[in-house]
């Protein structure tokens, strides 16, 4: 078993590829159910898995795998840019189906859902060791937590400045060298267009 578990690597995989490499054994159930036990398999939720005895499991990849489609996106890709200082608990992404969350051995993952014309705009590929992540780019990641943090809705472009240096403790040199063009597009389609409008104001004033 060791073999297939190498091939695996750390990507998900479902239950079915799981009942397909292990057909061999008389009930492939009750084999999976005995690798969960010894730790050889970890459930991210039912019918998914995860080898248990990769060192690299990346739980970026894991969100991309355990709720889609989706991406990584607001604080956690924030964070990853260093555009922000805190750690982050939540591995948070952004989705097309209704958000909902997950809770398993690797944490806890946080799906929001947007609108099916805004969600393609500024996902990027991530090389993150030998895998490939969708994550949206540091211009979509903040705009996506603008847009969906419910009862933020800064008012002024003093409001979101102050909420943006002080609150989120954004970097502002970096916000001052954002892509202004990927903002435009959602504010296109965005439902809080007035705060994204202000944000490339502050942007252009910086």
């Amino acid at each position: 078993m060791k073999n297939e578990l190498s091939a695996i690597g750390n990507v998900p995989v479902s239950y079915a590829t799981l009942a397909t490499m292990l057909q061999r054994y008389k009930a492939p159930k009750n084999k999976v159910q005995s690798m969960e036990r010894d730790g050889l398999l970890l459930r991210l939720k039912k019918g998914l898995y995860v080898s248990g005895e990769t060192e690299n499991i990346v739980p970026e990849l894991v969100a991309n795998h355990l709720y889609g489609p989706s991406y990584v996106s607001m604080h956690t890709a924030l964070r990853y840019y260093s555009l922000i200082p805190e750690h982050v608990v939540a591995m948070q992404s952004v989705c097309l189906s209704r958000s909902c969350s997950f809770d398993n051995a690797l944490g806890h993952f946080v799906y929001t859902q947007v609108p099916s014309d805004y969600y393609p705009i500024g996902i990027d590929i991530v090389e993150m060791g030998q895998n490939s992540v969708l994550m949206a780019t540091p211009e979509k990641a903040l705009c996506d937590l603008l847009t969906t943090t419910v009862g933020l809705r800064p008012r002024s472009m003093k409001a979101l400045y102050e909420y943006l240096e002080f609150d989120l403790r954004l970097d502002m040199d970096m916000l001052s060298r954002m892509n202004a063009d990927i903002i435009n597009l959602c504010t296109t389609t965005s439902r809080k267009s007035m705060v994204l409008h202000n944000l490339t104001k502050i942007i252009d004033k910086l």
